[in-house]
């Protein structure tokens, strides 16, 4: 990734910080353990001991999500169009919970329930150019469909799992984006493209802290 000189750092970070401090802010409450039962104990095990549940500016809840205590760390991809090199593909990332029925980044309809959450890229093909601004994607598994958190799966089989979500040809999809930078965390907040996201810190298994903002509600631009 190409560096930018100090001066320049010095001018984009006020900017950033200041772009999201005006931006739309949702709110995010801290939550317990997850102890639903069908999310299969082996999951549960694995998943930090505090939640969030993200709501609206309007105080409607969007979801509740925990996070994996420590993700595997692969060696950083060298590959220049990602955003989350550290993370191996098929990885579990946490478990999200939709009180309501929701939607994914594609605007398929996801049932109201709980879903595993593993990472994923976007295919690097011409089907699926320009449908996100990174190819880093979380896939929503059903809970119950998914009770291994150190199981692997080739893509294929990965996406068949997630189509469980959708009950459609497509996998269940939300989008990772860039984590802003100089803001707090947690936090959820719309950007200028509708979308909702919610960014917070998980750690790694290198014992590196990495932030990470995820698309939760809002859809790919048309």
């Amino acid at each position: 990734m190409r560096k930018l000189p100090a001066l320049a750092w010095a001018i984009a970070c006020p900017l950033l910080f200041s772009s999201l401090c005006a931006a739309q802010k949702g709110k995010v409450d801290t939550l317990g353990p997850l102890t639903e039962t069908s999310v299969a104990e082996a999951v549960r095990q694995v998943l930090d001991s505090k939640g969030y549940r993200v709501s609206l500016d309007d105080g409607t809840p969007v979801c509740e999500m925990w996070t994996r205590k420590s993700i595997p760390a692969q060696p950083k991809s060298d590959a220049a169009d990602l955003l989350y090199p550290e993370f191996a593909e098929s990885t579990l990332a946490g478990v999200l919970h939709f009180p309501k029925a929701g939607s994914d980044y594609r605007g398929q309809a996801i049932p109201a329930g709980f879903y595993t959450l593993r990472y994923e890229l976007m295919p690097n093909d011409g089907n699926h150019l320009g449908a996100a601004p990174s190819r880093d994607f979380l896939l929503l598994v059903p809970a119950g469909s998914d009770p291994d958190p150190n199981a692997t799966s080739k893509f294929q089989e990965l996406v068949a799992l997630s189509r469980g979500a959708t009950k459609t040809k497509h996998p269940g999809v939300l989008s990772l984006v860039q984590p802003p930078g100089g803001g707090p965390v947690p936090a959820a907040y719309k950007d200028d493209q509708d979308h909702w996201i919610f960014s917070a810190g998980m750690k790694l298994s290198s014992g590196e802290e990495l932030p990470f903002a995820l698309v939760v509600k809002g859809t790919a631009q048309q």
